[in-house]
């Protein structure tokens, strides 16, 4: 069953673009996390959506946000796209799409991997999701308006 609005976020331990281990429940208790999963690294939309987070990006860090890019592309894919890109934050390799099923992302046209948002906030709950292939820019401004809107500590 696909995650909901509401629910504690499946934990995960995913590659980061350094190699790194990264999981989720690092950021529990100290921060929100935007979720994203997108299609493939250096594609038309998914450079549209990256550079959106890119340049909003000292915004969602001033709501106490930590944004975090997940695909199937390996380490080195995301390394080369945060280079050419300029990307300030983390994005996972989730080879073989492990966490995206986990999540109950959606593919589109049942082949490409759906592009997915969810901001967790820093107790680990489901605030929102939003899903869209096409209205790149859209998961960027969801992402704020939920984070907004949620209590301060």
């Amino acid at each position: 069953m696909p995650v909901q609005v509401g629910d504690v976020a499946p934990d995960f331990t995913l590659t980061s673009q350094t190699g790194a281990s990264v999981s989720l429940k690092d950021f529990r208790g100290n921060k929100a996390v935007v979720l994203y999963f997108y299609p493939k690294d250096d594609t038309p939309g998914c450079t549209a959506e990256a550079c959106a987070f890119r340049d909003s990006y000292t915004i969602f860090q001033e709501t106490g946000a930590e944004v975090i890019g997940v695909s199937a592309d390996s380490p080195q894919d995301h390394q080369n796209f945060i280079n050419k890109y300029n990307l300030p934050f983390t994005l996972l390799s989730d080879k073989g799409n492990k966490v995206r099923q986990l999540y109950g992302v959606p593919a589109t046209l049942w082949i490409l991997p759906g592009r997915v948002t969810y901001v967790i906030d820093k107790d680990g709950v489901v605030r929102h999701i939003f899903d869209s292939m096409l209205d790149f820019k859209a998961h960027v401004d969801e992402a704020l308006k939920t984070l907004r809107s949620l209590p301060t500590p």
